[in-house]
């Protein structure tokens, strides 16, 4: 009894609490972003650490998620990889690919114009 109490609260509270879903039912941006970490980790076998970038696309949503490819000690050279990871409006993953590889502690080098 105590088990179906807190289940119904819980369901109760999701809406207003957690803003989940937008007001036409589509996930909200936080949902897809959950949505999007777990269903990655899930694909690769793979940490998701962070979210570099997330935004609302023509065709759903676009994220780039920052993953623990191989551990390493010290935790500086440990491998981690940025995923541009395409979802459609509901917050199914429709693709992912690898856009770079590198070690924990390395910065990336600054951009300058032109490309070079």
């Amino acid at each position: 009894m105590t088990n179906t109490k807190k289940t119904q609260a819980s369901s109760e509270r999701e809406p207003d609490d957690d803003k989940t879903t937008e007001a036409d039912g589509a996930p909200g941006p936080m949902e897809v972003l959950r949505e999007a970490r777990a269903q990655l980790a899930e694909l690769t076998g793979m940490a998701a650490e962070t979210v570099s970038s997330f935004e609302r696309t023509e065709d759903g949503w676009e994220l780039e998620i920052e993953v623990l490819e191989l551990t390493r000690v010290p935790d500086t050279m440990s491998l981690l990889a940025s995923y541009q990871v395409s979802l459609d409006p509901q917050g199914v993953l429709t693709g992912y690919r690898r856009l770079r590889r590198y070690e924990r502690g390395r910065s990336e080098p600054a951009h300058r114009a032109g490309g070079h």
